[in-house]
Protein backbone atom coordinates (compact mmCIF):
# COMPACT_ATOMS: atom_id res chain seq x y z
CA UNK A 1 0.00 0.00 0.00
CA UNK A 2 2.82 2.39 0.88
CA UNK A 3 4.35 2.08 -2.57
CA UNK A 4 0.99 2.78 -4.20
CA UNK A 5 0.50 5.90 -2.09
CA UNK A 6 4.03 7.11 -2.79
CA UNK A 7 3.54 6.51 -6.50
CA UNK A 8 0.33 8.53 -6.43
CA UNK A 9 2.15 11.34 -4.62
CA UNK A 10 4.86 11.24 -7.28
CA UNK A 11 2.22 11.61 -9.99
CA UNK A 12 0.65 14.59 -8.21
CA UNK A 13 4.05 16.13 -7.51
CA UNK A 14 5.11 15.80 -11.11
CA UNK A 15 1.86 17.45 -12.22
CA UNK A 16 2.47 20.33 -9.81
CA UNK A 17 6.09 20.83 -10.96
CA UNK A 18 5.15 20.76 -14.64
CA UNK A 19 1.80 22.54 -14.75
CA UNK A 20 1.26 24.79 -11.73
CA UNK A 21 2.07 28.50 -12.10
CA UNK A 22 5.09 29.92 -10.30
CA UNK A 23 7.95 28.03 -8.71
CA UNK A 24 6.98 27.87 -5.01
CA UNK A 25 8.37 24.70 -3.45
CA UNK A 26 9.14 23.09 -6.80
CA UNK A 27 12.93 23.01 -6.44
CA UNK A 28 12.78 21.21 -3.10
CA UNK A 29 10.08 18.82 -4.30
CA UNK A 30 12.06 17.88 -7.40
CA UNK A 31 15.36 17.54 -5.55
CA UNK A 32 14.32 15.70 -2.40
CA UNK A 33 11.55 13.48 -3.66
CA UNK A 34 10.66 13.34 -7.35
CA UNK A 35 14.09 13.01 -8.94
CA UNK A 36 15.38 10.18 -6.69
CA UNK A 37 12.00 8.40 -6.59
CA UNK A 38 11.58 8.36 -10.37
CA UNK A 39 15.18 7.17 -10.75
CA UNK A 40 14.72 4.27 -8.33
CA UNK A 41 11.14 3.43 -9.43
CA UNK A 42 11.37 3.81 -13.21
CA UNK A 43 8.35 4.79 -15.24
CA UNK A 44 8.04 4.20 -18.96
CA UNK A 45 5.78 6.69 -20.63
CA UNK A 46 5.28 8.72 -23.78
CA UNK A 47 5.54 12.35 -22.66
CA UNK A 48 5.20 15.74 -24.29
CA UNK A 49 7.89 18.41 -24.11
CA UNK A 50 7.39 22.12 -23.56
CA UNK A 51 7.57 22.61 -27.33
CA UNK A 52 4.96 19.96 -28.07
CA UNK A 53 7.10 17.02 -29.23
CA UNK A 54 6.57 13.49 -27.91
CA UNK A 55 9.21 11.14 -26.53
CA UNK A 56 9.07 7.59 -25.18
CA UNK A 57 11.03 7.76 -21.94
CA UNK A 58 12.33 5.55 -19.14
CA UNK A 59 12.87 7.60 -15.98
CA UNK A 60 15.80 5.49 -14.80
CA UNK A 61 17.90 7.53 -17.24
CA UNK A 62 18.80 11.12 -16.34
CA UNK A 63 17.80 12.87 -19.56
CA UNK A 64 14.62 10.88 -20.00
CA UNK A 65 13.70 11.45 -16.36
CA UNK A 66 14.03 15.22 -16.79
CA UNK A 67 11.87 15.11 -19.92
CA UNK A 68 9.20 13.27 -17.93
CA UNK A 69 9.47 15.58 -14.94
CA UNK A 70 10.08 18.99 -16.53
CA UNK A 71 9.31 18.59 -20.24
CA UNK A 72 12.74 19.91 -21.20
CA UNK A 73 16.43 19.05 -21.13
CA UNK A 74 19.11 21.75 -20.82
CA UNK A 75 16.63 24.65 -20.84
CA UNK A 76 19.21 27.33 -21.63
CA UNK A 77 20.58 25.47 -24.63
CA UNK A 78 17.02 24.72 -25.71
CA UNK A 79 16.12 28.42 -25.56
CA UNK A 80 19.30 29.42 -27.38
CA UNK A 81 18.58 27.04 -30.24
CA UNK A 82 15.00 28.29 -30.46
CA UNK A 83 16.38 31.81 -30.85
CA UNK A 84 19.10 30.76 -33.32
CA UNK A 85 17.57 28.37 -35.84
CA UNK A 86 15.33 29.60 -38.64
CA UNK A 87 13.37 27.91 -41.45
CA UNK A 88 15.73 26.56 -44.08
CA UNK A 89 18.72 26.18 -41.74
CA UNK A 90 20.71 22.98 -41.16
CA UNK A 91 21.37 21.68 -37.66
CA UNK A 92 23.99 18.99 -37.03
CA UNK A 93 23.59 17.10 -33.76
CA UNK A 94 26.77 15.18 -32.88
CA UNK A 95 25.97 12.95 -29.93
CA UNK A 96 22.22 13.04 -30.49
CA UNK A 97 21.31 10.73 -27.58
CA UNK A 98 17.56 9.96 -27.93
CA UNK A 99 17.08 12.82 -30.39
CA UNK A 100 15.68 15.56 -28.12
CA UNK A 101 17.57 18.47 -29.70
CA UNK A 102 17.25 16.94 -33.16
CA UNK A 103 13.46 16.84 -32.93
CA UNK A 104 13.41 20.39 -31.55
CA UNK A 105 15.59 21.57 -34.43
CA UNK A 106 13.47 19.70 -36.96
CA UNK A 107 10.51 21.85 -35.97
CA UNK A 108 12.54 25.04 -36.05
CA UNK A 109 14.15 24.61 -39.48
CA UNK A 110 10.96 23.42 -41.14
CA UNK A 111 10.44 21.48 -44.39
CA UNK A 112 13.06 23.53 -46.24
CA UNK A 113 15.66 22.83 -43.54
CA UNK A 114 17.59 19.75 -42.54
CA UNK A 115 18.69 18.01 -39.35
CA UNK A 116 21.47 15.43 -39.17
CA UNK A 117 21.40 13.40 -35.95
CA UNK A 118 24.71 11.57 -35.44
CA UNK A 119 24.72 8.97 -32.67
CA UNK A 120 27.25 6.21 -32.01
CA UNK A 121 25.08 4.01 -29.78
CA UNK A 122 22.91 1.57 -31.75
CA UNK A 123 20.30 1.67 -28.96
CA UNK A 124 20.09 5.47 -28.99
CA UNK A 125 20.10 5.49 -32.78
CA UNK A 126 16.99 3.31 -32.73
CA UNK A 127 15.38 5.77 -30.31
CA UNK A 128 16.26 8.68 -32.59
CA UNK A 129 14.48 6.85 -35.42
CA UNK A 130 11.51 6.15 -33.18
CA UNK A 131 11.21 9.78 -32.10
CA UNK A 132 11.71 10.99 -35.67
CA UNK A 133 8.73 8.89 -36.73
CA UNK A 134 6.67 9.67 -33.63
CA UNK A 135 6.98 13.38 -34.39
CA UNK A 136 6.80 13.23 -38.18
CA UNK A 137 10.27 14.72 -38.69
CA UNK A 138 10.65 14.11 -42.42
CA UNK A 139 13.61 16.53 -42.56
CA UNK A 140 15.69 14.53 -40.04
CA UNK A 141 18.46 12.21 -41.25
CA UNK A 142 19.76 9.85 -38.56
CA UNK A 143 23.30 8.46 -38.81
CA UNK A 144 24.53 5.61 -36.61
CA UNK A 145 28.25 6.39 -36.44
CA UNK A 146 30.96 7.80 -34.22
CA UNK A 147 33.00 10.90 -35.01
CA UNK A 148 36.75 11.34 -34.67
CA UNK A 149 39.69 13.00 -36.42
CA UNK A 150 40.48 9.94 -38.55
CA UNK A 151 38.90 6.64 -39.59
CA UNK A 152 39.18 4.22 -36.67
CA UNK A 153 37.24 1.74 -34.58
CA UNK A 154 36.29 3.04 -31.13
CA UNK A 155 35.15 1.19 -28.02
CA UNK A 156 32.41 2.87 -25.99
CA UNK A 157 31.85 2.08 -22.31
CA UNK A 158 28.77 2.87 -20.23
CA UNK A 159 29.56 3.04 -16.52
CA UNK A 160 26.01 3.50 -15.18
CA UNK A 161 22.54 2.77 -16.52
CA UNK A 162 21.30 5.81 -14.59
CA UNK A 163 22.85 8.11 -17.19
CA UNK A 164 22.73 6.34 -20.53
CA UNK A 165 24.10 9.44 -22.25
CA UNK A 166 27.44 8.87 -20.53
CA UNK A 167 28.58 6.33 -23.15
CA UNK A 168 32.21 7.35 -23.66
CA UNK A 169 35.47 6.31 -25.29
CA UNK A 170 37.38 7.61 -22.26
CA UNK A 171 39.17 4.68 -20.59
CA UNK A 172 37.20 3.21 -17.67
CA UNK A 173 38.62 0.64 -15.26
CA UNK A 174 35.55 0.08 -13.12
CA UNK A 175 32.51 -2.15 -13.65
CA UNK A 176 30.61 -1.33 -16.84
CA UNK A 177 26.95 -1.64 -17.74
CA UNK A 178 27.78 -2.20 -21.41
CA UNK A 179 30.42 -1.91 -24.11
CA UNK A 180 30.18 -1.64 -27.87
CA UNK A 181 32.48 -0.94 -30.78
CA UNK A 182 31.71 1.23 -33.78
CA UNK A 183 33.48 2.80 -36.72
CA UNK A 184 34.40 6.49 -36.49
CA UNK A 185 35.23 8.99 -39.22
CA UNK A 186 35.68 12.81 -39.36
CA UNK A 187 32.39 14.69 -39.29
CA UNK A 188 32.71 16.15 -42.83
CA UNK A 189 32.80 12.58 -44.15
CA UNK A 190 29.34 11.95 -42.68
CA UNK A 191 27.75 15.09 -44.08
CA UNK A 192 26.50 15.76 -47.56
CA UNK A 193 28.04 18.86 -49.22
CA UNK A 194 24.83 20.86 -48.90
CA UNK A 195 24.45 19.95 -45.22
CA UNK A 196 27.93 21.21 -44.38
CA UNK A 197 27.59 24.40 -46.44
CA UNK A 198 24.20 25.28 -44.91
CA UNK A 199 24.93 24.32 -41.31
CA UNK A 200 23.79 27.14 -39.02
CA UNK A 201 24.54 25.31 -35.77
CA UNK A 202 26.70 22.26 -35.10
CA UNK A 203 26.26 20.87 -31.60
CA UNK A 204 28.92 18.50 -30.19
CA UNK A 205 28.32 16.52 -26.99
CA UNK A 206 30.54 13.45 -26.97
CA UNK A 207 31.55 12.85 -23.36
CA UNK A 208 35.26 13.67 -23.55
CA UNK A 209 35.97 12.97 -27.23
CA UNK A 210 35.33 16.56 -28.32
CA UNK A 211 39.02 17.17 -29.08
CA UNK A 212 39.04 14.54 -31.83
CA UNK A 213 35.70 15.72 -33.24
CA UNK A 214 36.93 19.32 -33.56
CA UNK A 215 40.26 18.25 -35.08
CA UNK A 216 38.36 16.26 -37.68
CA UNK A 217 36.10 19.23 -38.40
CA UNK A 218 38.92 21.80 -38.55
CA UNK A 219 39.75 21.41 -42.29
CA UNK A 220 36.12 22.26 -43.10
CA UNK A 221 35.69 25.21 -40.71
CA UNK A 222 36.57 27.80 -43.34
CA UNK A 223 33.89 26.36 -45.66
CA UNK A 224 31.08 26.95 -43.20
CA UNK A 225 28.65 29.80 -43.74
CA UNK A 226 29.78 33.09 -42.13
CA UNK A 227 27.16 32.95 -39.37
CA UNK A 228 27.71 29.29 -38.50
CA UNK A 229 28.07 28.62 -34.77
CA UNK A 230 29.38 25.56 -32.98
CA UNK A 231 28.19 24.53 -29.52
CA UNK A 232 30.53 22.16 -27.70
CA UNK A 233 30.22 20.62 -24.26
CA UNK A 234 33.83 20.41 -23.07
CA UNK A 235 34.89 18.09 -20.26
CA UNK A 236 38.54 18.91 -19.46
CA UNK A 237 39.18 15.93 -17.17
CA UNK A 238 37.86 13.40 -19.67
CA UNK A 239 39.67 15.09 -22.54
CA UNK A 240 42.95 14.86 -20.63
CA UNK A 241 42.50 11.09 -20.23
CA UNK A 242 42.43 10.86 -24.03
CA UNK A 243 45.55 13.04 -24.37
CA UNK A 244 43.55 16.10 -25.48
CA UNK A 245 43.21 19.56 -23.97
CA UNK A 246 40.63 22.33 -24.01
CA UNK A 247 43.43 24.81 -24.79
CA UNK A 248 44.17 23.01 -28.06
CA UNK A 249 40.48 23.00 -28.97
CA UNK A 250 40.18 26.74 -28.24
CA UNK A 251 43.31 27.47 -30.28
CA UNK A 252 41.91 25.54 -33.24
CA UNK A 253 38.68 27.50 -33.19
CA UNK A 254 40.51 30.81 -32.71
CA UNK A 255 42.78 30.09 -35.69
CA UNK A 256 39.67 29.83 -37.87
CA UNK A 257 38.19 33.13 -36.71
CA UNK A 258 35.85 31.90 -33.96
CA UNK A 259 35.41 33.65 -30.62
CA UNK A 260 34.57 31.74 -27.44
CA UNK A 261 31.38 32.22 -25.43
CA UNK A 262 30.07 30.31 -22.43
CA UNK A 263 26.45 29.29 -22.00
CA UNK A 264 25.27 28.68 -18.44
CA UNK A 265 24.12 25.16 -17.64
CA UNK A 266 23.06 23.44 -14.44
CA UNK A 267 22.08 19.77 -14.23
CA UNK A 268 20.71 20.01 -10.67
CA UNK A 269 16.98 19.18 -10.66
CA UNK A 270 16.30 22.08 -8.31
CA UNK A 271 17.48 24.55 -10.95
CA UNK A 272 14.95 23.42 -13.56
CA UNK A 273 11.62 24.86 -12.38
CA UNK A 274 12.94 28.42 -12.58
CA UNK A 275 15.01 27.78 -15.72
CA UNK A 276 12.07 26.31 -17.62
CA UNK A 277 10.10 29.51 -17.07
CA UNK A 278 12.90 32.05 -17.28
CA UNK A 279 15.46 30.54 -19.66
CA UNK A 280 16.77 33.77 -21.20
CA UNK A 281 20.44 33.21 -20.59
CA UNK A 282 22.67 34.30 -23.46
CA UNK A 283 26.24 33.10 -24.07
CA UNK A 284 28.83 35.50 -22.63
CA UNK A 285 32.36 36.09 -23.91
CA UNK A 286 34.85 33.78 -22.22
CA UNK A 287 38.51 34.76 -22.06
CA UNK A 288 39.64 32.74 -19.06
CA UNK A 289 41.06 29.21 -19.04
CA UNK A 290 38.39 26.49 -19.12
CA UNK A 291 39.04 24.12 -16.26
CA UNK A 292 35.60 22.67 -15.54
CA UNK A 293 32.87 21.07 -17.62
CA UNK A 294 31.36 23.87 -19.68
CA UNK A 295 28.99 24.53 -22.56
CA UNK A 296 30.92 26.67 -25.04
CA UNK A 297 29.60 28.39 -28.14
CA UNK A 298 31.99 29.38 -30.91
CA UNK A 299 30.97 32.22 -33.21
CA UNK A 300 32.59 34.67 -35.61
CA UNK A 301 30.59 37.41 -33.93
CA UNK A 302 32.95 39.61 -31.89
CA UNK A 303 30.96 40.92 -28.90
CA UNK A 304 30.62 40.61 -25.15
CA UNK A 305 27.39 38.62 -25.36
CA UNK A 306 26.00 36.46 -28.14
CA UNK A 307 22.49 37.87 -28.30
Amino acid sequence: MGGTVTGALATLGRRYVRDAPGTLGKAALATRFLNPWLRDHPRRRVVETVFGARFAVDTQDLIQRYLYLFGVWEPHLTRWLRDRLRPGDVFVDVGANIGYLSVLASRLVGPAGRVVAVEASPDFHRQVLRHRDLNGCANLRAVNAAVSDRPETLTFVLASARNLGANSVVPWDGPAESRFETRAVPLPDLLEPGELARARVIKIDVEGAEGGVVRGLAPALDRLRPDAEIAVEVTPDRMARLGDSVDELLATMRAHGFHTYRLANDYAPGSYPAAVRHARCVPVRWREPVRAESDLVFSRVDAETLG
